[in-house]
């Protein structure tokens, strides 16, 4: 028979313990997250009132991240369309 304190470890087959501490720290990086989005907000703001056209930065970023291969993909892919669409 389980004592109480391996009943209070675990439930259902859940490790209790093991289940809090994930949940702590996925709650502990949203925080993170949250606070490094609302930065990012402030340096696209900062950017916008220099006179930076935010969405061809968001675009580039893109861009970066992306491997060579794709990047020529996407831009042939894009370069495609805009043919076929005659613009």
């Amino acid at each position: 028979m389980a004592d109480e304190k391996d009943v209070k470890n675990e439930i259902g087959g859940i490790a209790v313990e093991r289940l809090r501490s994930l949940i702590e720290r996925i709650e502990r990086l949203e925080e993170e997250k949250s606070g490094i989005a609302s930065d990012i907000r402030d340096i696209f703001a900062e950017a916008k009132s220099a006179g930076f056209d935010v969405k061809a930065m968001r675009t580039v970023l893109k861009l970066r991240k992306m491997n060579a291969a794709d990047r020529d993909e996407q831009e042939l892919v894009v370069e495609t369309y805009r043919k076929a669409l005659d613009i």
